[in-house]
């Protein structure tokens, strides 16, 4: 971690009401962390309102841009954007540039690196993730994305085979089982972008540990994600994006067809992802097509495709933290906080007006 993260800063108190205990406490910030001691001298920041751990976009891609690869300077204005609406917590969910520049800046949200997309050749958006020549492949190139990233690595499962002209899995059961394997073995996660359904019977039998998008979950792979305690990361807003990408796709009516569907069923199968008891959490794919920032935008989605308020600010907050293993407000953690006027509980759109924003103890707002 670098120096700048555990730098001395001036102690601060605040008291308010803690989330998710909902109890009224003092906290002191003493060299950029979280005490429940109290600090002589200590300079009072409130004394009211709610405090609540920084936000936690599971899938953000600071590094990418309408155009594919950022530089490290738009990056960094990126996660800027992201921090000033909350997010403290970032996993990068596959990045073309490495992300080590970014989280060595204090200044910026802490970074879960994924490494990069690995999938095979016209089978991605260019540029963006390793193309391997073979599927056999994977795991080698699993086991270097694990040595290099920070636990977690990042798959292709599906896209457009233009010669079959709709959505399509890019790899072997046995490849994927392999690969899966593998991470696993170094001590690392596995997550996959999936649109459709016929990868996901693959991926979830291979061991995975989390999706992306999920669209075409339905029935009795929502159990097995259930039992398997297998993570699903929706990304809502985006998929606000696929009748757009369909209308483009003129040449493979099949696969526009397909787009619209998953697009229209969505909100049927989150509502019946939380009746199965899927873990659900809240990522933007901010990068490309949707815009950073919008966080909060993704946790009102989530509400309104059934999840209560409490769960929908918990599956981008203290839910997230803890299933990326990260803590919340807790004794020594890091003073990476926010603090609210009213209850965002009971109003989502609280969370758009942060009174005070903390990053590693430093008053950020």
């Amino acid at each position: 971690m670098s120096s700048e993260r555990t730098a001395k800063r001036p102690a601060r108190h605040l008291r308010g009401v803690v989330l998710p205990d909902g109890e009224q406490r003092d906290l002191w910030i003493v060299d950029g962390t979280v005490s429940f001691s109290p600090v002589e001298g200590a300079e009072t920041l409130v004394r009211d309102g709610f405090v609540l751990p920084g936000l936690v976009d599971a899938h953000c891609h600071p590094g990418i841009g309408v155009h594919g690869p950022t530089t490290v300077d738009e990056a960094v204005t990126q996660a800027l954007v992201d921090r000033d609406a909350g997010t403290l917590l970032i996993r990068d969910c596959g990045l073309p540039i490495d992300a080590r520049r970014l989280q060595a800046r204090a200044d910026l949200p802490r970074i879960i690196r994924s490494g990069r997309h690995l999938a095979l050749p016209k089978r991605y958006i260019p540029g963006l993730g390793i193309d391997l020549a073979h599927p056999e492949e994977l795991p080698a190139a699993v086991a270097r994305q694990a040595a290099d990233g920070d636990g977690w690595v990042k798959l292709v499962g599906d896209w457009i085979d233009r010669s079959a002209g709709d959505l399509a899995p890019l790899w072997p059961d046995d490849v994927l089982a392999e690969a899966v394997k593998v991470a696993h073995a170094a001590g690392a996660r596995v997550t996959a972008h999936v649109f459709g359904e016929d990868a996901l019977p693959g991926l979830i039998n291979a061991g995975i540990d989390c999706l992306e998008h999920g669209t075409g979950l339905h029935g009795e792979l929502l159990d097995e994600l259930a039992r398997r305690e297998i993570a699903l990361v929706p990304t809502l807003i985006n998929i606000e994006n696929f009748p757009g990408i369909a209308d483009k796709a003129g040449k493979y009516p099949r696969y526009a067809s397909h787009m619209r569907a998953l697009h229209a069923g969505v909100t049927t199968m989150i509502g019946a992802a939380l009746d199965a008891g899927v873990a659900i959490y809240a990522g933007t794919d901010a990068g490309g097509m949707v815009e950073h920032g919008r966080i909060v935008d993704e946790i009102e989605a989530l509400h309104r495709c059934g999840m209560a308020r409490e769960q929908a600010l918990a599956a981008a907050c203290w839910s997230a933290r803890s299933w990326l293993g990260r803590p919340g407000v807790e004794e020594g953690a890091p003073a990476d906080l926010l603090v609210y006027s009213a209850d965002p509980r009971e109003d989502l759109g609280v969370l758009r007006t942060p009174r005070h924003i903390l990053l590693g103890g430093a008053l950020v707002r």
